[in-house]
């Protein structure tokens, strides 16, 4: 099974949460709530799998997990980078 980073935010104009999978080109869902979001972008995932599988299209390799890594070590070396007492 694969493992994709999914976002999860709130859209006023929708008045509910939207789910997106970044590294799967236009699969999204929506909920009601972020659990309803969160359970529909599941069954998207699968489908668009599904989809590109007998389509023959490529599937992406998740990089979700090297993403965030690679984000969070730039903020620590960004904090690292600042003089003492900088921003407080």
């Amino acid at each position: 099974m694969y493992k994709y980073a999914i976002e999860i935010f709130y859209s006023e104009e929708d008045e509910g949460y939207i789910a997106v999978v970044p590294e799967l080109a236009g699969c999204s869902a929506f909920g009601e709530t972020e659990e309803a979001a969160l359970k529909e972008i599941m069954t998207a995932i699968e489908l668009w799998l599904e989809t590109a599988e007998k389509e023959g299209r490529e599937i992406p390799q998740p990089v979700g997990k090297e993403l965030l890594r690679a984000i969070v070590d730039e903020k620590i070396a960004f904090r690292s980078a600042r003089p003492q007492g900088a921003g407080t």
